[in-house]
């Protein structure tokens, strides 16, 4: 079991520390690579990115970034939300259910690695197919430096804005978001970008 020293810091705080450790044994046991990336735990085949570690307030979890490709006998992949397109996640609220899951979670995780190693691929939805609120739409008629700008960010911007934007239910919410990040977008920034 090689575990890399940089990621160690993440086993030692929180509530999750006995689960987040038993992840870990058993990721490492199936001959991946750990690496820190987004802050998080985070195994590799290759270079490939297969699975991360990751906690929350209510529960911590295995995050498998192809989980849309595997197959789910146990039924225990969740899509985070409507939106995730590839990952998939295996969660867990006690040492318990990892204990009793082990076999299984290595067997997800060679699935994972076999995915990796076919080469295939999640078919993800094409920034076209994202709803365009209407708001949004309008405001690029009619400012074609923003129109421009908007469309001269990578696809992934391009998609958190859109989400963004049309997660909001009313139209003067949608509106005063799209204000508050006009300047962003004219800027060349994503969402999040500092």
């Amino acid at each position: 079991m090689n575990t890399n020293p940089r990621v160690d810091f993440y086993f030692n705080k929180g509530q999750w520390q006995k689960e987040v450790g038993l992840l870990r044994k058993i990721i490492l046991d199936c001959g991946l690579e750990e690496a820190l990336k987004w802050g998080v735990p985070c195994y590799t085949y290759q270079n490939a990115n297969i699975v991360l570690i990751h906690d929350f307030k209510d529960y911590c979890a295995m995050l498998f970034f192809k989980g849309a490709l595997l197959n789910d006998p146990k039924e225990i992949l969740i899509q985070q939300t409507k939106n995730v397109q590839a990952a998939r996640q295996i969660r867990f609220k006690d040492a318990k259910e990892i204990t009793k899951l082990k076999a299984d979670l290595k067997a997800y995780v060679y699935q994972a690695i076999e995915v990796e190693k076919a080469g295939m691929s999640v078919k993800l939805k094409k920034t076209k197919e994202f709803e365009m609120p209407e708001e949004f739409e309008k405001r690029l008629n009619k400012s074609a430096a923003l129109k421009k700008a908007f469309y001269a960010l990578t696809p992934g911007r391009q998609r958190g804005y859109l989400l963004y934007f049309a997660q909001a239910k009313q139209s003067n919410t949608r509106e005063s978001r799209i204000e508050k990040y006009e300047q962003h977008i004219l800027d060349g920034k994503g969402l999040n970008d500092e």
